[in-house]
């Protein structure tokens, strides 16, 4: 596959996209447009650069995670809150399809490049605004991260064990949601703007909302019932049996054994015969009433066995199973690497990294890595020569700091 996408089309050839933020949200949606062939130019502070750069784990002082998140993008420095600066971003502004930005709301409009005068410039532009809590309404105006987010949108509620703290999932969900909805935002809006004879216009994508729009049954449920959903740590309550599993080993298995078939499968693989046969498990709403009964008889079976041989034995009867994956398993995963999801590339220094592959898998148009996340301003001079900076003008703006 690999080979053969070199040479292919990417669905999104001729999309220019410019981005202004920082972090995760607002990046990650340009990141996935970039992945498909997107021309994306990323706007970065002087000197500083995104501060993602700088996040996590570092090579050469550099951010891996900046490798993948940045891949296939352009990065130009450009000082925002210089009139220079302003003057360049309008001029990119009337050549680009899709503007990204992150920024608090207001911030944008406070430096002349709000989305009145942006699309002033460019009628048929679409811009993207992803934001703690939306451009309007009471809360707009507070700085906002994934980990409020999370909270505001009533995920981290639903998520760890009843007698303790609710935690955080482990990644930033809330930026990846709202980048994500940003992403099908803009290709709706593209869409409209094709096949209806639309005009330009902008998405707000507050990161609360992104959580929310996922939060499943939450609202009717306390709506209808007066119900509040609360933690249940690795159960998956009224649908059963689905759980996490202690095996002999001191690892865990993940066991889903909850379709009506799958349940007398499940039930005969771990020799449970007589429950495989009670008409008063047959059917999901019978297994959900008495969950604790089947939760100890699987428990009990996992605890005797080792995670390798419950995989073996629960594989060959078709129940849906698995370990729980470190990072180490998934770098050694056969599954992973036949659909080339870990891909290899070269550092700046020659060192080697592996990144994940990209997500959707498209067949006639698939996405792909032409190069990983660039320095600092690697491309200021080819994006800012090609809107008419001249060679001159150029060496005064570094002269000033100002790119």
């Amino acid at each position: 596959m690999a080979e053969t996408s070199q040479t292919q089309e990417m669905a999104l050839k001729g999309v220019k996209v410019l981005e202004m933020g920082s972090l995760v949200a607002g990046p990650y949606a340009s990141a996935l447009l970039a992945q498909f062939g997107a021309d994306v130019i990323k706007i970065e502070p002087p000197n500083e650069g995104d501060p993602l750069r700088k996040w996590r784990k570092l090579h050469d002082g550099t951010s891996l995670w900046w490798y993948t998140q940045s891949r296939n993008k352009k990065s130009v420095t450009l000082d925002l809150k210089s009139e220079e600066g302003r003057e360049i971003v309008c001029k990119l502004v009337a050549e680009v399809d899709i503007v990204i930005e992150n920024f608090r709301p207001g911030t944008l409009e406070k430096w002349g490049l709000g989305w009145e005068h942006l699309s002033a410039i460019n009628p048929n532009l679409i811009m993207v605004r992803i934001s703690g809590y939306g451009q309007t309404g009471p809360a707009s105006q507070r700085p906002g991260f994934a980990a409020i987010a999370e909270c505001m949108g009533g995920l981290r509620y639903v998520t760890g064990y009843q007698d303790r703290a609710p935690v955080r999932v482990g990644v930033s969900l809330g930026d990846t949601l709202a980048s994500l909805y940003g992403v099908i935002g803009a290709l709706m809006a593209m869409h409209h703007l094709k096949a209806n004879a639309g005009k330009g216009q902008f998405i707000d994508v507050a990161l609360y909302e992104a959580v929310f729009a996922v939060m499943e049954s939450l609202v009717p449920e306390y709506a209808m019932t007066g119900h509040i959903r609360e933690r249940t740590g690795s159960a998956l309550p009224g649908i059963a049996p689905s759980n996490t599993y202690a095996c002999r080993d001191g690892r865990y298995v993940v066991i889903a054994g909850n379709g009506d078939s799958i349940f007398k499968r499940l039930m005969m693989a771990i020799e449970r015969q007589d429950l495989a046969d009670d008409a008063a498990f047959a059917y999901n709403d019978g297994r959900a009433r008495n969950v604790q009964v089947l939760d100890e008889a699987i428990s009990e079976w996992t605890g005797q066995h080792g995670l390798e041989t419950i995989l073996e034995v629960l594989d060959a009867a078709s129940v849906p199973c698995g370990r729980i994956y470190t990072a180490e398993d998934i770098a050694n995963d056969e599954h992973y690497r036949e659909r080339e999801m870990l891909q290899r590339f070269e550092l700046p220094d020659g060192r080697e990294i592996e990144l994940p592959g990209i997500v959707p898998k498209l067949s006639a148009t698939p996405g792909r890595t032409k190069w990983i996340g660039p320095t600092l301003g690697q491309h200021t001079q080819e994006v800012l020569e090609s809107i008419g900076v001249t060679t001159e003008q150029l060496e005064q703006l570094r002269a000033s700091g100002l790119v």
